[in-house]
């Protein structure tokens, strides 16, 4: 793999500490008084580690998996503070202090309990998916939930002060998410969220929970989270994976989105006629594709950094990935998908940035470098794993046998 020296990580992560024990300790305080905080969420976001300061203050988060994560304190009553670490060499000490939070007026939300359980049905259709785990995944304090939708927009809002609980009784993971923002754009179907994920293991017997390992491989074999790793690991084509270039240039013939909605909802109750063209207007492709079938190799995408443990991926146009061991049960509208190729799960990466950075556990940490279409985008948080999950050797999934 090239070595890619990324000067733009500096900007991206101003604080990168390195740790290989897997251990973290620390004091939390008040900034104020200087006086030991009790009882503050000490967590890796997005992962199984966390733990809560004792009386006096200090912390201990044992058994990390090396890569980068954010670290998060939080305790009601007090700015979050969040700062970024990659577990590395050496073991890590990191104290902070906490400052009282200054309540600040913001946005008045009013809504009615109608709005809002129709806002909650939506919410949950975007968040956590229509799938089978989907539906036997609950959230335990849904009214911790603000709500907005913007009809004019089309756009459904969310976000939480305090954590949102979720029992995944799918994957067995007790999911406390603090939701900093969610958006679903239905004008241009694009969903997105940013928050901090602690997950814990849900109670069960051993049957429990080998029903709940079968379920977690069956989630990560094809997900990005593998796709990263096997990067990483070398084994990226026994693993299953093939790489394409796919060319994308914008339909000319195709309206943009928001004038086409807007169309449609003036005449379908007036104008059927018109209504019919500008059906058939958002029934034109988006882009005019071509996909090269020459298959990448990790080194033309992938680069080491000058920061151990970090790695860049970058590729022109879009990033067409396939992963021949699962097919597709969803047909994608806008995923291109030539005639003669199988029906193999496949999904297309967009880059926002020149480039994304990607852990050693396969976790993209730039945030908002990427956009993920077909099969990766039906992973909703229902399909989330913590990004330091392994899957068990003791059970292989029988497509993979």
């Amino acid at each position: 793999m090239r070595r890619l020296i990324l000067i733009a990580v500096y900007l991206l992560f101003p604080v990168i500490l390195l740790a290989q024990t897997g251990v973290i300790t620390g004091k939390v305080l008040r900034a104020d008084t200087k006086e030991p905080l009790a009882k503050v969420s000490v967590f890796l976001s997005n992962a199984t580690v966390g733990t809560t300061t004792s009386e006096d203050g200090t912390y201990t988060l044992r058994g990390i998996r090396p890569g980068q994560y954010d670290l998060v304190m939080t305790s009601v009553g007090f700015e979050e503070q969040t700062q970024q670490v990659l577990v590395g060499s050496q073991a890590l000490t990191i104290n902070a202090e906490l400052k009282p939070q200054v309540m600040q007026l913001g946005e008045v939300v009013v809504t009615d309990n109608a709005n809002w359980k129709s806002n909650y049905a939506m919410f949950l259709t975007e968040f956590l998916g229509t799938s089978a785990n989907a539906k036997q995944c609950k959230i335990t304090n849904p009214h911790d939930i603000t709500l907005v939708y913007r009809r004019s927009k089309r756009t459904l809002e969310a976000f939480s002060y305090d954590f949102i609980n979720i029992e995944n009784k799918a994957l067995g993971y007790r999911v406390k998410f603090l939701l900093k923002s969610f958006k679903s754009d239905k004008l241009n179907n694009l969903i997105s969220w940013e928050g901090r994920i602690l997950y814990e293991d849900l109670p069960g017997s051993e049957v429990q929970k080998r029903k709940w390992e079968e379920r977690r491989q069956d989630t990560y074999y094809g997900s990005s989270l593998h796709f990263f790793r096997s990067l990483v690991s070398g084994n990226y084509a026994k693993e299953g994976f093939i790489m394409n270039i796919l060319a994308r240039r914008p339909n000319p013939e195709r309206p943009p989105q928001e004038l086409i909605q807007r169309k449609i909802d003036k005449f379908q109750m007036v104008n059927r006629d018109s209504l019919n063209y500008w059906v058939r207007m958002y029934e034109l492709p988006k882009y005019h594709e071509t996909l090269y079938r020459q298959p990448l190799t990790p080194d033309q995408v992938v680069h080491t950094t000058d920061r151990n443990g970090l790695f860049a991926i970058q590729f022109p146009e879009c990033l067409y990935v396939i992963y021949t061991k699962k097919r597709e049960t969803m047909d994608f509208k806008d995923i291109y998908r030539p005639l003669d190729m199988e029906n193999y799960e496949t999904s297309v990466v967009t880059l926002y940035r020149p480039y994304a950075v990607f852990d050693n556990n396969g976790a993209i940490v730039s945030s908002r470098s990427t956009l993920f279409e077909g099969t990766w985008s039906k992973s909703k948080v229902a399909e989330l794993l913590p990004v330091d999950y392994v899957p068990s050797a003791s059970y292989t999934p029988p497509y993979l046998k």
